[in-house]
């Protein structure tokens, strides 16, 4: 093994100042490798245990839970992403960088002649590194290493979950088959269509404790959590004629917006739902909720603190969560969510596993859900099925060997909204599947959906919709609350037009430089008065939360003239969903966290979906370029979809698309 050279300290310095890595990321390495109590001052194994504690906190800000020690040592650029390829010191500008100056080591380079044994042997010998239970900061798990708040909620999450899928639930299949076969339409021709997936997940939810229902845009997650709940509660008003008593049910999201949309399709659903065959069906209606809460909100925030009100000791008062857009909570709120579970309740995720994770460490749905495309039935869940359902899961589906994760996942396939002649479902497919031709033969053959542009200057006009409804529908200063609000949503309805997405925040393509040339452009045409700070028609994003103001990280608003008093102006306000069909207005003066959105970034996309979605794609290749990420934005379009891309080097979309996020943890048995 060759030493680290130069000095590690020297190097994570340099790194800091150039903005690859955070104070945090070198302070935390300094802590990891200060010496211990009757420890020599030198070591030479130090620096190696040195650079990975400063990757491992560099990591977890990226989103990851761990440092995986072989893809660092095989690819240390594309798998610590340094240097940053999103910002002013990305590698188009390394040239310049090293024009006027020594350039900076790049992390291979500190590895050159380390072995995977060696590092792993000198992470071993650490006082700071653990293999298990303990109080180091850090834990090696073969050739793993995590900060260890990540390893035991990684810990707690699988036991926690493990626990569940042994605890089978008592359940009456002949009325379960019963009440499924009110709730769904037998098929056409038995025996000849594909099995009706929504039906399967409402009865392999019903039995166990945890469940999973996954699939794309558009294939039914909201229908069949609310049909799913129906048959539910069905069953406990049923088996308590006595003295019925519904089940409490709660639904919730991981932000506000989220949320709102969830209980709008909620109840939109459950209004839609066909109970003439069910006994009782208008009590069963009657029980089901459709207030959606944030996680946050749910598990009660202690103010000034990472901890919440519920916990193991004081579990929610519930017996059924449901949780929508599963795939944006990260792996710290599933271990605080699992932990505040009582133990007979039941848990049902709702996400797409193929989207971007969440912003904070763990992709916990992904993790999960890695077998779900191949089902891994055995033959024990296809027969019970078959029993309870009538439909025939096949061959193809069963597996005598699959686990008994495999055994609560349903994977819907069926997308209602994307036809088989559709660009974006299309599209979508492609990309989901790693096929780089097909999605680039799709964009440039002219199909009605899909676009692609070279020039960003037309994309601004595409913002124009949101000031027609502004100007045109804006009510007196002297009308009532009730026709601002009225007002407020259809300005809302108007920005849930077009989106203009970004894949990354700095560089000329990123959507700090993109929402100033939009804003710039608006006040050209004259439609704002100005391109900084606060306007009529201004779209802002909540960027942190505020319990005060009920405002969490991802809410979106539009700043409007709010109901004013007899003698004053309308002042300036934010006009932002409230998630139960009205609108919360808050003044301007009281909003200290927030961003334009013109333009937002995918990430921050989540949970949203807009008439037509333009993507901005950098003009280089970057490790934030993923398939997740492109296929994430392109499902946030209904009826549009632009690329927006500079140049039209159709080589970055290839090489994005190409580029699969590598998921960590190890899922429950």
């Amino acid at each position: 093994m060759s030493p680290v050279s130069p000095p590690p300290s020297d190097v994570l310095r340099a790194w800091v100042d150039a903005g690859w890595l955070r104070a945090l990321d070198e302070a935390f390495a300094d802590f990891v490798a200060a010496p211990a109590a009757g420890q020599a001052t030198f070591d030479p194994l130090v620096p190696l245990v040195r650079l990975a504690a400063a990757w491992v906190s560099h990591q977890a800000g990226r989103g990851q839970t761990g440092l995986d020690l072989a893809a660092t040592l095989t690819d240390a650029a594309r798998t610590l992403d340094l240097p940053p390829q999103d910002g002013p010191n990305s590698s188009p500008n390394r040239a310049r960088q090293e024009a006027q100056g020594p350039a900076m080591p790049l992390p291979g380079d500190l590895l050159a002649g380390v072995t995977l044994t060696s590092w792993v042997a000198a992470l071993r010998a650490h006082p700071a590194v653990g293999e298990g239970p303990g109080s180091t900061p850090l834990v090696l798990t073969q050739q793993r290493l995590q900060l260890r708040r990540h390893w035991q909620c990684e810990q707690s999450v699988e036991q926690a979950l493990g626990q569940r899928l042994q605890q089978p639930l008592a359940v009456d299949n002949a009325a379960l088959r019963q009440a499924l076969d009110a709730l769904f339409a037998p098929s056409a021709v038995p025996g000849t269509d594909t099995p009706d997936g929504q039906k399967i997940a409402c009865a392999l939810a019903a039995r166990q404790a945890f469940a999973i229902v996954t699939g794309g845009p558009g294939t039914g997650k909201t229908t069949t959590v609310v049909k799913l709940l129906a048959v539910l509660q069905h069953l406990a008003l049923q088996a308590g004629a006595t003295a019925p008593r519904p089940l409490r049910i709660r639904l919730a999201a991981p932000t506000g917006k989220a949320a709102a949309r969830l209980a709008e399709s909620i109840a939109k659903a459950r209004d839609a739902l066909a109970l003439d065959g069910l006994p009782g069906g208008s009590a069963v209606r009657a029980a089901l909720p459709t207030e959606v809460s944030t996680l946050h909100r749910l598990l009660g925030v202690k103010p000034g603190s990472r901890h919440f009100r519920h916990h193991a000791q004081q579990p929610l008062p519930l017996d059924v969560l449901v949780i929508d857009e599963a795939s944006m909570v990260d792996l710290e709120m599933m271990a605080a969510v699992l932990a505040a579970l009582p133990p007979q309740a039941r848990l049902v995720l709702l996400g797409d596993k193929d989207q971007l994770a969440s912003v904070e460490a763990g992709a916990v749905l992904g993790t999960l859900c890695q077998r779900a495309d191949g089902g891994h039935y055995t033959p024990a869940t296809r027969d019970w099925v078959q029993q309870v359902t009538g439909q025939d899961l096949g061959a193809a589906m069963t597996d005598p060997e699959g686990r008994a994760m495999d055994q609560a996942i349903v994977k819907l396939r069926k997308s209602h909204r994307f036809g088989e002649g559709s660009g974006i479902g299309r599209l979508a497919q492609a990309v989901n599947a790693g096929q780089g031709v097909v999605a680039r033969q799709l964009l440039t053959q002219g199909l009605p959906d899909l676009d692609l542009a070279t020039d960003l200057s037309h994309l601004p006009p595409l913002c124009r919709p949101l000031w027609q409804t502004l100007q045109q529908q804006r009510p007196p200063s002297h009308a009532t609350p009730g026709a601002y609000d009225a007002w407020a949503h259809q300005v809302l309805k108007a920005a849930a037009g077009f989106q203009m997405l970004c894949a990354v925040r700095g560089g000329p393509q990123g959507v700090e430089a993109v929402n100033r040339r939009i804003a710039q452009a608006l006040a050209a045409e004259g439609l704002i008065p100005h391109a900084e700070g606060w306007f009529l028609g201004r779209p802002v994003m909540v960027t942190r939360n505020d319990y005060a103001l009920g405002l969490m990280n991802g809410d979106v608003g539009v700043t409007l003239e709010g109901p004013a008093g007899p003698a004053t102006p309308p002042p300036l306000r934010v006009a932002f969903p409230d998630g139960r069909g009205g609108i919360r207005w808050v003044p301007v003066s009281r909003l200290q966290a927030v961003e334009t959105v013109f333009a937002m970034t995918v990430h921050k996309s989540q949970g949203s979906e807009f008439d037509h979605v333009a993507l901005v794609l950098p003009t280089h290749a970057s490790p934030v370029l993923t398939r997740e990420l492109v296929y994430t934005a392109i499902t946030r379009a209904r009826q549009r979809f632009t690329l927006a891309l500079p140049g039209q080097d159709l080589g970055v979309l290839a090489q994005a698309i190409g580029w699969q996020v590598r998921l960590a943890g190890t899922p429950a048995a």
